[in-house]
């Protein structure tokens, strides 16, 4: 079945380009660092193809907010089929914050992110958060490691809660999900929940990854 393009529905992919020595740096000293760059590339090859699977089946927008490279290496590597931002500059709340500015000024009503680290990310899981967000103004999904995977907001959301879920918090440690869960419930903000899932980003994830990364 074929389905038009809805803008009203957008999926954010936060990547970076493949180039050995500058990505997955904590996976070199076991891989090498194009065997880092490799599992970069392969995960984000897989991520990118559910949130296209996503735009025939449901018309979601697919966008993927890129550094290390720039919007014609990204098109060479991934295809014409998504469209292509360069990520902002400053730390990751900022970064996202402004992703999801970006998507409410092309007239998104509900946005989901996600980064290219979690091998068990199914476009069916996706599917999973933007219907969530019929209901909630406000989704996450938990990574092991005390982060999270995915998250989705609706564009009734005050440029305020927005604001409040980005700002002023340890990125990058194990309390990320719930200090953001935190600050949601302090706006009055009631967020829809996903299942954990685990992110590939040390040398221990990698037994891991190579047990649960088949292709969906």
């Amino acid at each position: 079945m074929n389905h038009q393009k809805d803008s009203r529905q957008e999926v954010i992919i936060f990547t970076r380009y493949p180039r050995a020595g500058t990505t997955k740096t904590r996976l070199i000293p076991e891989l090498g660092a194009a065997g880092a760059a490799g599992i970069q590339r392969l995960m984000t090859e897989r991520i990118a193809r559910a949130a296209g699977q996503l735009r025939h089946e449901h018309g979601a927008c697919p966008w993927i907010y890129h550094t290390g490279g720039s919007s014609r290496l990204m098109k060479e590597w991934l295809g014409p089929e998504y469209f292509y931002h360069d990520q902002a500059e400053g730390d990751l709340g900022r970064k996202m914050e402004l992703a999801f500015r970006d998507a409410r000024r092309r007239g998104a009503q509900r946005t989901i992110l996600i980064g290219s680290d979690c091998p068990d990310l199914t476009s069916g899981l996706i599917r999973e958060a933007l219907e969530a967000l019929q209901t909630s103004r406000l989704v996450l999904g938990p990574s092991a490691d005390g982060g999270y995977y995915l998250i989705g907001t609706t564009s009734d959301l005050s440029d305020d809660e927005l604001s409040l879920l980005f700002s002023d918090i340890a990125w990058g440690t194990a309390g990320v999900f719930q200090a953001t869960l935190h600050r949601a419930r302090r706006a009055g903000v009631t967020a829809s929940i996903l299942r954990e899932l685990r992110d590939i980003d040390h040398p221990q994830d990698l037994a891991y990854f190579d047990h649960h990364s088949n292709p969906q």
